[in-house]
């Protein structure tokens, strides 16, 4: 018989994996891009700090996605219990408040502002 729990487990756990694999990667790239972009500039830092830190901020995101993943992955095919699934829901809930607090951080806006932004001005809103 398929141990589906087992599988799930396994599975969780390389999502988890991967998730910060992308944020510590992402961190070092994102660095290394920085530290050239100096280099070549001789040091002047204009926008440069700005700059690394949306690019870190879009690494952590999409590290916090994957995390997020293997959670779900973990509590909801492994043993979905109420206390398992309100562990989840509360993982979420802070993983979600800092992804959409990382968002509004490297975006400069909120997200219903963005839209208005993006729109002609004589275009009718929907």
């Amino acid at each position: 018989m398929v141990d589906l729990a087992g599988i799930a487990e396994a599975v969780g756990a390389c999502v988890d994996l991967v998730g910060v694999a992308v944020i510590v990667v992402g961190a070092l790239v994102v660095t290394a891009v920085l530290a050239g972009r100096l280099r070549r500039d001789g040091g002047r830092r204009q926008g440069a700090y700005r700059l690394y830190r949306q690019n870190l901020g879009r690494a952590i995101l999409l590290g916090l996605e994957f995390l997020v993943a293997g959670d779900i992955i973990r509590t909801v095919a492994a043993s979905p219990t109420f206390t398992s699934v309100g562990v989840l829901a509360l993982i979420v809930a802070v993983r979600t408040f800092l992804s959409f607090s990382l968002e509004v951080e490297l975006e400069g806006s909120w997200p219903w502002q963005r839209r208005r932004a993006a729109r002609p001005p004589d275009t009718p809103e929907v």
